[in-house]
């Protein structure tokens, strides 16, 4: 498969691909954030991790997204990192998932909506999507607005094919998907 795309900018926000020189940058902004991230997002509980094992990390992301593999991008907003998103093949060929975090002080500002704005815009350039979802726990509330904002349609209710691994997860995740035919929304 071909390198989802390197990055792109709208709706107030640029996403693009993490390197190897933003690891202070990132390391600094995830330390500010693990409180904030850890009820939803299993990974922080590799937290913390050195300057140098979070280098090691975005290389091994630019590895995979290099092969064809997920993407993994920072979200800035004039020039501040303000939170994270990424592209993952986790829906076959013709379908991309969206995930996302954003910074506990830009809570609220619109960023997450932004953010999945943007990268729904940039995954349907991709030859071959016809299908992008977002996927949260139930009692992920935050989250679920932000799809709904977006006019994504609720696809339901499923019991995740993994063990639970963040703290507040219910064990049902919700599904909502958009089609290269109905985005934008109308």
């Amino acid at each position: 498969m071909e390198p989802l795309p390197e990055g792109t900018t709208g709706y107030g926000v640029s996403l693009r691909v993490w390197t190897a020189d933003d690891a202070p940058t990132l390391h600094d902004a995830i330390a500010a954030n693990v409180e904030h991230l850890r009820p939803w997002m299993a990974w922080i509980a590799h937290e913390p991790l050195t300057v140098d094992q979070r280098r090691l990390l975005i290389e091994q992301w630019n590895e995979t997204w290099a092969a064809g593999g997920d993407v993994i991008y920072g979200v800035w907003q004039d020039g501040v990192i303000v939170g994270g998103t990424g592209l993952h093949r986790r829906l076959g060929p013709s379908g991309l998932e969206i995930g996302y975090w954003v910074d506990v002080h830009h809570v609220g500002r619109g960023i997450a909506t932004a953010a999945a704005r943007a990268i729904t815009d940039l995954a349907f350039t991709v030859d071959g999507t016809e299908v992008v979802e977002i996927h949260h726990d139930v009692a992920n509330h935050a989250s679920r607005r932000v799809p709904e904002k977006l006019g994504f349609v609720d696809a339901g209710t499923v019991v995740p094919r993994r063990e639970l691994r963040a703290p507040a997860e219910t064990g049902l995740d919700r599904i909502w998907r958009t089609t290269r035919r109905t985005w934008p929304p109308g």
